[in-house]
């Protein structure tokens, strides 16, 4: 069960609730499920009975008493512990493993992953200045919006000027007018060229001033924009290596043990076994990746998504080392596996590189 499945679990116990006559609240459009927090236990936790307390006029425990039975009824939830003032606590069963549900979503729904539907039926009117900045951010705003069922066009101050593209079609709406101000780039970014100058202006908060600089263009781990077109490229790179090795990316263990299918003579020595590979820090920025996106869409911000994109470069970088057979050893399952859960890192990179108009190399 992945974090996105989990969510919905939660809303459907909160709805049941709610046609049965025990909490009379509004059913919230999505809860947050994350890894439990101090004092927490289990895969995954939230915090939902907390939010819903007040509009119940029920005390959060009493609240999530309420949502328990309902949880621990549902598929792949082996058990709920309330913990605190009121948080649901989940531990998912022995045959689930939230890693490998995770990457079967992503390998699913391919650059999709994430989208979902929190903006449907909104339209935007994004208003900025004539200034290449507001225009760049406008650009990824529209992009991003759209993964959400939301729509958005740009006007600039003085008359509507721009339309927004939707599957290829012009269209020029009136929504919910919103200014789009960011700190003015201090010069023509044009000159590092179009996945550059789109990062030095995308990647900084609106509030912070960009900086334009051939910072951006330096191939080291100092520069962000490098470290995540960098990681996708090793990505492919690892694909290549193991279609020369004869074996494909598949979702498993990633220290599942295959046997030779032909056997290990008595006389010979067992080869000795690789250490165990861990990949926790990777976890989470793939499962948080349709949070943030979600937040990216409404509150306009595309440099929440650039951030994060650098977290899960930062994540997946040191597991690379790992994928590809070493030495003597054999392609086994579990090297398929983490072929799978880096190549589910790469597909969420080249998505998010790709709304916000950067390019994702094969190579680099």
């Amino acid at each position: 069960m992945t974090p996105v499945e989990l969510s919905r679990t939660v809303l459907h116990a909160v709805r049941c609730a709610v046609d049965e006559g025990q909490l009379s609240v509004a059913v919230p459009e999505r809860v947050v499920v994350s890894e439990p927090g101090a004092g927490g236990c289990g895969e995954y936790a939230t915090n939902v009975a907390l939010q819903l307390a007040r509009a119940a006029g029920k005390p959060p425990r009493t609240v999530a008493e309420i949502l328990r039975p309902r949880l621990i009824a549902a598929d792949g939830i082996e058990d709920v512990v309330v913990t605190g003032p009121g948080f649901l606590n989940f531990r998912l069963g022995q045959e689930a493993d939230p890693l490998q549900d995770l990457v079967r979503e992503i390998r699913a729904q391919g650059q999709r992953y994430g989208h979902g539907d929190a903006l449907a039926g909104q339209v935007l009117a994004l208003r900025v200045p004539y200034e290449v900045r507001a225009e760049v951010v406008a650009d990824a705003v529209v992009r991003i919006v759209a993964t959400q069922g939301g729509r958005a066009t740009v006007e600039h101050q003085g008359g509507r000027a721009t339309v927004q593209h939707h599957g290829g079609r012009a269209a020029v709406e009136h929504g919910e007018l919103v200014d789009l101000r960011p700190v003015p780039a201090p010069e023509d970014p044009a000159p590092l060229g179009p996945d550059a100058a789109r990062w030095a202006l995308l990647h900084p908060a609106p509030h912070d001033r960009p900086r334009i600089t051939a910072d951006h263009l330096v191939q080291r781990e100092g520069n962000p924009l490098f470290r995540v077109r960098y990681a996708h490229a090793r990505v492919r790179s690892l694909g290549r290596g193991a279609a020369r090795l004869g074996f494909a990316a598949e979702p498993g263990p990633l220290n599942s043990a295959e046997a030779d299918p032909a056997g290990t003579p008595a006389f010979q020595a067992p080869a000795p076994q690789a250490p165990a590979v861990h990949a926790p820090a990777l976890h989470t920025p793939l499962s948080d990746y349709p949070r943030i996106l979600t937040a990216a869409a409404t509150h306009r911000a595309p440099d929440r998504l650039a951030r994060h994109l650098v977290t899960v470069a930062d994540a997946v970088l040191p597991f690379l080392t790992c994928v590809l057979p070493i030495g003597e050893e054999k392609p086994s399952a579990a090297h398929r596996a983490r072929l799978a859960l880096a190549e589910a890192a790469g597909t969420v990179l080249a998505g998010g590189l790709s709304l916000l108009g950067i390019d994702a190399p094969e190579h680099l």
